[in-house]
């Protein structure tokens, strides 16, 4: 193919069919069960809307890399409307997509997903806080306060974003609205669902997503040590097959439907890169951490001295969406 074929050819925008479809299939459904099941079935309707809550807070995820096409702003149309009401896809993309530099994983300033705290913030905050997010370090404290407690840490840091005026989260928020003025009208007038009600699977979808979230990191020396394989798990499609962590994190172009082939390809090859963290299922980590906490609340290692710069003022673009706590605090606006 000659150099400037091969240049339409990149131009063409190419659709990643499976994607696709399960796209469609998602949010027909979020129709589907919310106008015809709910008042015959709400116990049904509410556990249907789960699932696919957590499928498009998944199908997000899989969009700010890259699919189902090489539009973003296609991708962005196909899976921003947010039946999940919290975050603004642009806000996902741009937090996650700093997320994925991997030599700085688990940082507690610099991973903007990091659970570790630095150790000099830890000890300042008030008691209660330190034992809340112990608690939110076992599996089972992650899947019923993790929700709230990463929601109120994004909104409270978008919060001083906006109030610094960063124009790039006003416009994600502002896509966010026009979102949600749709999403409303529909849950409380075709559904006729309250939007108490509707809150449960919108919850309850976020814990489902924790199960994969909770021990997806840890702390190692090695940054590809830093990152998770769970090999088997009947919730693979609900996450998109991200069980399979490390491979994503080093293939994060490729798409979710071929995650499971890579890894079979290259099995011992990627546990050994990643130094054996590895869990078979997630029952084995609910064994292990249903009440235990898997790691320190405070980084061991990083950010263990308190520095100036982020003590009395800490960099708005080095936000912790999990941080109660921490005080991202004014920088100039950002580029995202």
């Amino acid at each position: 193919m000659s150099a400037q074929a091969k240049g339409r050819a990149d131009r063409v925008v190419r659709i990643e069919w499976p994607t696709l479809a399960l796209i469609a299939g998602c949010y027909l459904t979020w129709f589907g069960a919310g106008f015809v099941l709910w008042h015959s079935l709400p116990i049904t309707t509410l556990a249907i809307l789960t699932l696919i809550v957590g499928l498009q807070s998944s199908l997000m995820h899989e969009a700010s890399h890259g699919h189902p096409t090489r539009n973003a702003l296609i991708n962005e149309f196909l899976v921003g409307l947010p039946i999940g009401l919290v975050w603004p896809y642009r806000r996902f993309k741009s937090i996650h997509l700093r997320h994925h530099a991997d030599e700085r994983l688990t940082d507690p300033f610099d991973d903007p997903e990091s659970y570790y705290k630095a150790l000099w913030q830890y000890q300042a905050m008030p008691g209660w806080l330190q034992r809340l997010l112990v608690v939110n370090n076992t599996m089972v404290g992650r899947f019923f306060l993790g929700p709230l407690l990463s929601n109120a840490g994004f909104v409270a840091a978008d919060f001083k974003l906006l109030a610094a005026g960063d124009r790039a989260v006003w416009r994600a928020w502002l896509h966010h609205a026009a979102g949600l003025a749709i999403v409303i009208p529909i849950v409380l007038f075709a559904f006729d669902m309250p939007l108490w009600a509707y809150l449960i699977p919108v919850y309850l979808g976020q814990s489902l997503i924790s199960i994969r979230t909770y021990a997806e990191h840890r702390w190692s020396e090695r940054p590809d040590g830093r990152t998770l394989i769970v090999e088997h798990t009947p919730l693979a499609l609900l996450f998109l097959n991200n069980n399979l962590h490390y491979v994503h994190h080093k293939l994060p172009t490729a798409p979710w439907y071929t995650l499971p082939k890579l890894f079979r390809e290259r099995r011992e090859e990627w546990l050994k890169a990643n130094d054996g963290y590895y869990y078979a299922n997630y029952l084995s980590l609910v064994r292990d951490f249903a009440f235990r906490p898997k790691q320190t609340v405070a980084h061991p290692v990083l950010r263990r001295e308190a520095e100036p710069g982020r003590a009395f003022r800490p960099r708005v673009r080095s936000q912790n969406i999990h941080g109660l706590g921490t005080a991202p605090a004014p920088a100039k606006p950002s580029d995202d």
